[in-house]
């Protein structure tokens, strides 16, 4: 997973309703209806937080009738763990500043 891609994803899970909605959606598909009284906020902040966890393809939904169902894709959540227990070896940087003497000493 690219950085930037990985970075996206930190910050749609970072917000601590995103990460509770991401828990529920474990559980089962949801529709807005039920999530508003789950996290008594309005339909509209629903709205946003679900728009959110979609753009970072968290989330896809279900057209049921008039209803939407949202549901969980659990496939970027395990590139999350993937992705951070192999991010590059970046160490050379530091040896490059070193190099160059600009690395500080911070003490």
């Amino acid at each position: 997973m690219e950085f930037d891609k990985l970075a996206d994803v930190l910050k749609a899970i970072a917000d601590p309703t995103r990460l509770k909605m991401i828990s529920l959606l474990r559980t089962r598909d949801c529709c807005v209806c039920e999530l508003v009284p789950i996290f008594n906020i309005s339909q509209p902040a629903i709205s946003k937080h679900i728009s959110r966890l979609k753009s970072a393809q968290l989330v896809s939904e279900t057209r049921k009738g008039q209803w939407v169902f949202y549901s969980l894709n659990e496939q970027p959540l395990k590139d999350i763990g993937f992705a951070l227990s192999n991010l590059p070896d970046l160490s050379g940087e530091l040896l490059r500043l070193r190099q160059q003497g600009l690395l500080v000493n911070c003490e």
